[in-house]
């Protein structure tokens, strides 16, 4: 039985990857005279020890549970993140696969993981990608090396999720329990979910979080179609609606919008870098923006959220 078909599939799914990751390069050479590495570099510090009280220290930097043991009092001591663990969180429920054909919500979201990880390969860093529906649908351990990126990109693109559900609380839970040091972590989704704001804040005061909104405009505006059938992608459930009635358009409009602007107001509440990125423009040049804004931070390096 030959298995040439998958094998071309990959070869053509990398060459695109490392069209898009050239331009990349490009674009961050010419206007920052660096390099591709930074999205990597931390941008914070890492816990590195702790020392006895002295005057002056700042009473958030003890550390109680050290102290508690009755030998004095101690402070967290930190040093700069000079590389970091790289994590892709990854939702890949039936409502990610809204959009045309090769350009859905998940298709942009893996050619983004893609990207990464072969420029994660290239720059000697560490990368690993947990995907999610409402369940944990895949999980690779930070690994470095083109064998690795290779790994990940065909699992990525070859997997089939198991649920169509969505739980983003769920799925961050999961990488909290799995990443056991700070770690940069990519989260893509749509957010079409509710309640998962308090682990989003757990997420993004344990790690150093970048946060990427998928958006496709056909959710934007539907179109006038009269009374038809509209069939939940995730529960199966079918409805029928008049899609011509300006009361039922404005209040899909009116919660599309809500949803597109929930998870901004979170992220500026918590600092937290976030991007939004429609299916059918060129995301590139946001990415670009990304990595231009992690390298002046990269200079100031900032503590850990209390």
């Amino acid at each position: 039985m030959s298995t040439s078909a998958p094998d071309t599939s990959l070869q053509a799914i990398l060459r695109r990857l490392r069209q898009l990751e050239i331009r990349i390069r490009k674009v961050v050479d010419a206007q920052l005279q660096g390099d591709f590495h930074s999205v990597f570099k931390g941008t914070g510090l890492e816990f590195d020890d702790v020392r006895q009280y002295q005057y002056g220290d700042e009473v958030r930097a003890i550390d109680w549970a050290v102290s508690a043991k009755g030998h004095g009092t101690f402070v967290k001591t930190y040093k700069e993140e000079r590389e970091q663990s790289v994590v892709l969180l990854l939702d890949v429920s039936r409502s990610q696969q809204v959009g045309a054909e090769g350009r859905r919500k998940l298709d942009v979201a893996r050619e983004i993981c893609g990207i990464l990880a072969l420029s994660a390969a290239r720059q000697d860093a560490q990368l690993g990608v947990l995907a999610f529906s409402d369940q944990k649908e895949l999980y690779l351990p930070a690994g470095k090396g083109l064998r690795h990126a290779y790994a990940l990109i065909k699992a990525i693109f070859g997997l089939q999720p198991q649920s169509a559900g969505t739980n983003v609380a769920a799925g961050i839970r999961q990488a909290l329990g799995l990443l056991k040091r700070r770690s940069l972590v990519l989260l893509l989704s749509d957010f079409i979910d509710t309640d998962y704001e308090r682990e989003l804040t757990m997420l993004a005061r344990k790690h150093d979080l970048i946060v990427v909104q998928l958006l496709d405009r056909r959710e934007q505006e539907f179109p006038p179609l009269g009374i038809v059938p509209l069939r939940d992608q995730e529960t199966g459930r079918t409805v029928w609606v008049n899609t011509s009635s300006k009361a039922w358009r404005a209040r899909y409009r009116a919660t599309y919008e809500q949803n597109r602007e929930q998870i901004g107001q979170i992220c500026r509440r918590h600092r937290t870098s976030f991007l939004s990125i429609a299916t059918d423009v060129d995301y590139l040049p946001q990415l670009v923006s990304l990595f231009r804004l992690r390298q002046r931070r990269g200079a100031q390096p900032q503590s850990p959220a209390a």
